[in-house]
């Protein structure tokens, strides 16, 4: 039996909101732009065929660029992705050449490896679904505002056992065919991630656990803190 065609959408088009004027998807991290970190793992995973990057208007030029230099030849299409993260995955969908399954990533989790993406795609190629997840170590409080107001301080009404809560990162991979009824199911949904709109049509979505950190860069002082990881990474990697 021949491996499934799969494809994969790298997501850069994000507005950087928290960066204080810096695009997080080409900052410098140790040495390269953050989204050439999802370039070279994606590109360097044998069982990816092609590569959609979406940007967006001010970093599509740069990331072009970033493509050609760090996507192994495997990048087809640099689209511009929209106002919501699930329009921008729907550009990418649109640009995505014909596959049996689709990888969806975050370039601002620059650590993904090529073991994380390889995982996703074998684990959604016998489920139809699977996505990266970390343990939840914070205590988690329900709340409720005080008194109805949405202004004031927030009452807890619980505290949510962490043992049953995973959060959720990326890469999520889907069968193709399953992501794209998800994405019509319902056009108005603001979900956060695709699992989201999987798991409302209802369809199962299985978790498989990251081998490393796996964090998202959303703020400036998110950038040295990654980069620490990916020097511990490098000496844990070194020959001793």
């Amino acid at each position: 039996m021949s491996r499934p065609r799969t494809g994969a959408i790298l997501l850069a088009g994000g507005r950087s909101a928290r960066m204080g004027g810096i695009d997080k998807t080409t900052a410098a991290l140790a040495g390269l732009p953050v989204a050439a970190y999802s370039l070279r793992a994606f590109a360097a995973c044998t069982a990816i065929d092609d590569i959609v990057l979406v940007a967006g208007p001010e970093n599509r030029d740069a990331l072009a660029r970033l493509g050609e230099e760090h996507g192994g030849g495997k990048v087809r299409a640099v689209p511009l992705g929209g106002a919501r993260r699930r329009d921008s995955v729907a550009a990418g969908l649109a640009a995505l050449p014909d596959a049996d399954l689709v990888a969806v990533h975050d370039t601002a989790r620059p650590l993904v490896t090529e073991a994380m993406v390889r995982d996703g795609i074998a684990l959604a190629a016998a489920h139809g679904a699977a996505i990266v997840a970390g343990p939840v170590t914070d205590t988690i409080k329900q709340i409720a505002p005080c008194d109805g107001r949405t202004d004031g301080p927030a009452r807890i009404e619980r505290t949510i056992d962490r043992a049953s809560l995973r959060a959720a990162q990326t890469p999520q991979t889907f069968r193709l065919d399953l992501l794209r009824r998800a994405h019509a199911a319902d056009p108005t949904s603001d979900a956060s991630d695709d699992a989201a709109l999987v798991e409302a049509l209802p369809a199962p979505v299985f978790l498989y656990a990251a081998e490393a950190p796996n964090p998202k860069i959303t703020r400036p002082e998110d950038l040295p803190i990654v980069a620490a990881l990916l020097r511990d990474g490098a000496m844990s990697a070194a020959p001793g």
